[in-house]
């Protein structure tokens, strides 16, 4: 009778921790999801991440699939007399496809044409920042909130933001 190999730890190298499980077999793991809240990681602001397990060489490796900021946190930021711009589109990275929902609060009230302008180079900014990316180094910018900053150095040209959020990065199912 064979063993069954039991792992207790699962990597996230995209965060450079080990998250600690209950012992569970090996070939259970393979076809579940981790949950993280990254809030505490990231200083309040209110993200969560979602993991796909692999087992690799009896190593269970958690590889990124989908972060978002969670509803409450972009609740907070709305104001009265405010504009905000929301859109959604696929980038292409190096390996893989990803759908991108930025999200940005302009300091007052703006008109349609300001507020396409805006969408119109967050889309074509986030595009070309990604495709000379893989999809874990985009994933790991958003977390660290790099790609935000850059794109708000940017579009402060057209109109000043308050808050420039990328809402949800998934992969896109290929």
């Amino acid at each position: 009778m064979a063993t069954e190999e039991r792992i207790k730890f699962i990597e996230v190298p995209l965060m450079g921790i080990e998250v600690a499980i209950l012992p569970t077999l090996s070939e259970q793991l393979g076809k579940r999801k981790l949950r993280l809240d990254l809030t505490r990681n990231l200083h309040g602001k209110n993200m969560e991440a979602v993991f796909k397990i692999k087992v690799e060489n009896s190593r269970a490796i958690a590889y990124p699939i989908e972060l978002k900021l969670l509803p409450f946190y972009i609740r907070r930021m709305l104001r009265k007399s405010i504009s905000y711009v929301e859109d959604s589109f696929i980038a292409e990275t190096k390996d893989k496809k990803l759908r991108i929902k930025p999200f940005l609060i302009t300091r007052k009230r703006v008109s349609r044409e300001i507020r396409e302008n805006l969408r119109q180079q967050t889309n074509s900014e986030i595009i070309n920042f990604c495709k000379n990316l893989s999809a874990e180094e985009v994933f790991f910018e958003v977390m660290s909130g790099k790609i935000q900053k850059t794109i708000s150095y940017k579009l402060k040209k057209i109109y000043p933001l308050s808050l420039c959020e990328i809402r949800n990065i998934s992969l896109e199912k290929q």
